[in-house]
């Protein structure tokens, strides 16, 4: 697939901020063992990588609005674009040393989304995507599992203790998921959760209460992968009330019907 303008500057931003996170993450195991030594350091990282990303990003685009994690919505000149960043996406991974976190960019044009990145520091895995064109790892191209039985699928979640506010019961559901499956992971950055979806590594994944700036360059890329994308309702409102359901088009309706205890 060949890179757009914009897909450059998505990537070359991203591997900045990268180099950042890498040389940060090389530092959380020498950190004095506390309760908020590591996770102080991880807010910080944040911050610097989220530094990157917005200078980069709009000295090439000065115009577009952005959305950096949880620091609000930054409107720009062009109304029309907005980027949509969380520079560390699993960040209680990287507090605690696991190398399982990632930089995710996404772009928007008149609210849909037209373009997606997601970045693995550690492993160097540059997942793309272009609305209309299609999906890439590094140089190989893009598609979601074909597998059709739930019984050889992997599922990926995520259990929270945010899951419990809203009524949700986060057990409740993986017990009905767990023993229709081959297995679930818990890997804690749903930006790779996604990726991985899209790469077939996975055959699904659900959660609640996730903020729009961590799944939206996963959810271009997985649709631009041949997958589907849903709130935990079977609708597309996963950016306003923050439940997802991704997975190849095969499974998902087994899915959303065993996640929302459907089936009998």
């Amino acid at each position: 697939m060949r890179r757009s303008a914009l897909l450059n500057v998505m990537v070359q931003s991203a591997r900045k901020a990268a180099r950042g996170l890498i040389r940060d993450f090389g530092e959380v195991e020498q950190l004095q063992v506390s309760r908020r030594g590591p996770a102080e350091f991880a807010r910080a990282a944040n911050q610097r990588a989220a530094e990157v990303l917005h200078k980069e990003l709009l000295r090439v685009r000065p115009g577009f609005g952005i959305v950096i994690d949880d620091t609000g919505d930054q409107p720009g000149t062009d109304p029309s674009h907005r980027w949509i960043v969380d520079p560390l996406n699993g960040r209680d991974n990287f507090q605690h040393g696991v190398p399982q976190f990632a930089i995710s960019i996404a772009l928007e044009h008149v609210g849909v989304l037209i373009a997606g990145l997601i970045l693995d520091p550690v492993s160097d895995d540059l997942f793309l995507a272009e609305r209309g064109v299609g999906a890439m790892l590094n140089d190989r191209r893009l598609r979601v599992s074909s597998r059709t039985l739930m019984s050889d699928s992997l599922i990926g979640c995520a259990l929270s203790a945010a899951d419990h506010s809203d009524g949700v019961e986060p057990l409740a559901e993986l017990k009905r998921i767990q023993g229709q499956v081959s297995g679930v992971r818990v890997l804690g950055s749903p930006a790779l959760d996604l990726a991985y979806i899209a790469s077939g590594r996975l055959e699904g994944y659900w959660q609640h209460d996730l903020p729009m700036w961590g799944i939206a360059a996963g959810v271009m890329i997985v649709r631009e992968s041949a997958g589907m994308v849903t709130d935990l309702s079977g609708k597309d409102d996963w950016s306003a009330n923050g439940s997802i359901l991704a997975s190849n088009q095969l499974l998902h309706q087994q899915l959303l019907d065993r996640i929302s205890n459907k089936c009998q």
